[in-house]
């Protein structure tokens, strides 16, 4: 049997072990996981395995009808992107992002959660900064793609805003982790009838929601 060292593939490029992790996910995704998405959901769903290396999570994946090809639109007008972290701020692909619309920069991602003013409005509110954050960017919501893979105040302050027709986004991405609130969120972006992709239960975070925009482009590029 060949060493560890003598198995690793030394010379591939790292879109030659993209393209391979992708290939191996198609072989080895059960066919009926597979048969619940269609090709353009499957992009994405393909990337958020690839991201986790884990097929469970694509069974908790959650589609609205036209989602993507709400996102699509969005992109190609410009659509101002919302994220509540900076995290997913910094990992998006601008030069992805500018092949939809070339007003697209890291500038235009909008993530007040550290603002000045935002800790402020928090602190007098008695809530956290993410809720505070989109209580108070309310207008820029209105038409945006709302990335939320951290906090579940945040996506539930901007599903009550869009119920309340106060809103109306252009896609939600409803993907935050972890214990508190996070299931909750959840199922109460379930009520939307506005595009939403969601990952039900605890798990999430911003590294999948970054890897759904992405996946999203990518299907289309």
């Amino acid at each position: 049997m060949k060493s560890p060292c003598e198995r690793i593939q030394w010379n591939c490029s790292g879109s030659e072990i993209e393209q391979e992790s992708f290939r191996r996910i198609d072989r080895e995704a059960p066919p009926a996981l597979r048969q619940r998405f269609t090709d353009a959901e499957w992009h994405v769903a393909r990337r958020l395995i690839h991201t986790t290396a884990d097929f469970a999570i694509a069974e908790q994946l959650r589609f609205s009808p036209g989602a993507i090809e709400a996102a699509l639109a969005a992109l190609r007008r410009g659509a101002r992107i919302y994220t509540d972290s900076n995290m997913i701020k910094s990992g998006l692909s601008i030069p992805k992002l500018q092949k939809f619309h070339p007003s697209y920069c890291r500038e235009t991602i909008l993530c007040p959660v550290a603002d000045p003013e935002t800790a402020e409005y928090a602190k007098q509110r008695g809530i956290t900064r993410a809720l505070a954050a989109v209580e108070l960017h309310e207008k820029e919501l209105d038409g945006a793609i709302f990335l939320c893979g951290n906090a579940p105040l945040a996506l539930a302050g901007v599903v009550r805003m869009t119920l309340a027709k106060r809103i109306i986004p252009a896609l939600v991405v409803a993907m935050p982790v972890g214990f508190v609130n996070v299931v909750e969120s959840k199922e109460y972006s379930a009520e939307l009838t506005t595009p939403c992709i969601r990952i039900d239960g605890r798990r999430g975070g911003s590294p999948l929601a970054v890897a759904t925009l992405h996946g999203i482009m990518e299907n289309a590029l």
